[in-house]
């Protein structure tokens, strides 16, 4: 539908979980109809007993005798009532039965509907599944050829866009989401702040981190106590590398709200820190605490890259095999099989998730890992299609807005152009200069033959002091190869050895550049009886 209102006049609308656009259950849009009255006069049922009294004159009882034998004309009256109460419980019992969901017996309220169960995820920030987004966006979409001026509605469809884009990998999805929630905020002026929201989930979904801290700020401003807004803004100022303001957030976060979503982005922040066992622990909980698959498999799958990211691949397989259970629909568990398989030897089983994983959610960095799982297996060619997707895909995100330099510039950097990748990232880094990018500039630097200005940014991207607190095994490699260039041969022995202890399967191509490093570094020379490094 074409995302604009029309000049009708009407008030903004705020509907309910399905079909109209809701802050929750049963609200009902401003000026829709409600429930259709009853169409039966007063009265009408015409079954009133019309005054007869309960007993006969002088305190005789019902059904007692007079004194000649004939019973009492009250009998009559109460026999009337008798048959007009089995017909009003009947009536009431009827209804009941009318009114109770069928197949629930004592269990409680319906099942939500698909609709209402991505509505009430996508206002507050947590993972979906496919289908139940598709009728959601479907739902707001008719919702709104009926109320086009309803501002909330408008917010809803562009938020439900930008995570159908996320899931899907399609960007394409974005430049009308970004429609529907300029829509809303030309309806609604002020205080729109669900609207500002979409707008900053929007620019996080672009890596355009800047936008995403203007956007999430204006949104809590206008609503401080709103926690939705948290996670927005910690995701911004972690992509700025501004590793103060995201502990403040998350503190601020922590304080408001205390539910699996929460827990799943204090693990993100802790992971960041360098704190892997506390992360897992939040994760851990997070997965436990909720009940909704598509939710939980999007912590399970989380849960299974912190497993990869320190080496355990049987713990990593399962989380991914889990959340692919939980929802089929997570593709970025389907990659991490296909990593975690080809570090395993299965390498037909990891080819064919990583294909699977791209036909449904085709991410440059996934070509990128499949791509060099090629290479690593003397397939140039098919190496070389992978790049191509990674190109392609990279050029459709541009057109998009979507800034996918991080990872064009890492691919430059190691199978294409140092020189372009160090200007693409050189950018990069004045724009956002988050840790992952000043790991990927440091690396086309070194690449290009810039070793010393290259150290710094390896330095910045692992010593916690500078921000650098993750413990990755890619960062630590760089570090360290950039060390060996610059012959400083104690501090490279160091770093890549800490890149195989971190994971000795971190890629297929650069673990093995690491251990004929080492090879060729050799063990340290002795003096005096100690190791000199």
């Amino acid at each position: 539908m074409e995302d604009k209102p029309d000049d009708k006049p009407g008030g903004e609308a705020v509907g309910t979980l399905s079909g109209t656009a809701g802050e929750g259950p049963g609200a009902l849009a401003d000026g829709a109809p409600g429930r259709e009255p009853d169409a039966r006069p007063p009265g009408a049922s015409g079954d009133e007993p019309g005054g007869e009294r309960e007993g006969a004159p002088g305190g005789e009882q019902e059904g007692r005798p007079t004194g000649d034998g004939a019973p009492p004309k009250p009998r009559r009256a109460g026999r009337r009532r008798v048959l007009l109460a089995s017909i009003a419980g009947c009536a009431v019992l009827g209804g009941l039965l009318v009114l109770l969901p069928l197949g629930r017996g004592d269990d409680g309220p319906p099942e939500p509907t698909p609709g209402a169960r991505a509505m009430a995820a996508v206002t507050s920030g947590v993972p979906a599944s496919m289908p139940d987004l598709q009728v959601l966006v479907e739902e707001r979409e008719r919702h709104l050829r009926k109320h086009p001026r309803d501002a909330r509605a408008w917010a809803v469809l562009g938020t439900a866009r930008v995570e159908q884009g996320r899931r899907l990998a399609h960007p394409s999805a974005y430049p009308r989401a970004e429609r529907a929630l300029r829509t809303s905020l030309k309806v609604r002026p002020e205080r729109n702040a669900a609207a500002l929201r979409g707008l900053a989930a929007l620019a996080n979904a672009r890596r355009d981190y800047p936008a995403a801290r203007k956007w999430g700020e204006a949104a809590r401003k206008l609503e401080p106590q709103q926690w939705t807004t948290y996670p927005l803004l910690i995701e911004a100022y972690g992509g700025l590398g501004d590793h103060e303001s995201v502990g403040r957030l998350l503190d601020r976060l922590t304080k408001l709200r205390k539910d699996p979503a929460v827990m799943a982005v204090t693990a993100a922040v802790y992971r960041d820190r360098g704190w892997r066992e506390d992360a897992a622990a939040q994760l851990a909980d997070a997965a436990a605490a909720t009940v909704d698959p598509a939710e939980r498999a999007a912590y399970v799958e989380r849960a299974g890259q912190l497993a990869w990211e320190r080496g355990d691949l049987t713990e990593a397989l399962h989380h991914f095999q889990e959340a692919v259970r939980l929802d089929p629909g997570q593709r970025a568990a389907q990659a991490g099989q296909g990593r975690v398989l080809a570090a395993m030897g299965r390498t037909t089983e990891a080819l064919s998730a990583y294909r699977v994983a791209l036909e449904k959610q085709p991410r440059p960095e996934y070509a990128l890992e499949l791509g060099e799982l090629y290479a690593s297996l003397g397939m140039p060619q098919a190496a070389g299609v992978q790049y191509d997707l990674l190109r392609e895909r990279v050029r459709r995100a541009a057109a998009n807005g979507v800034d996918e330099n991080l990872v064009l510039g890492r691919f430059e950097a190691d199978h294409g152009d140092p020189r372009a990748a160090v200007r693409r990232l050189r950018a990069e880094w004045e724009r956002q200069p988050s840790t992952a990018v000043a790991d990927a500039l440091g690396w086309a630097l070194h690449r290009a033959g810039e070793h010393e200005e290259a150290l710094g940014f390896a330095r910045r991207a692992t010593e916690g002091e500078r921000g650098g607190g993750v413990r990755s095994a890619l960062y630590a490699f760089h570090r360290g190869m950039i060390e060996r260039e610059l012959e400083r041969y104690g501090a490279a022995r160091r770093h890549l050895r800490e890149a195989l202890r971190i994971n000795p399967y971190f890629s297929p191509l650069k673990v093995r550049e690491a251990r004929a490093a080492l090879a060729r570094l050799g063990e340290p020379p002795v003096e005096a009886g100690a190791y000199v490094s």
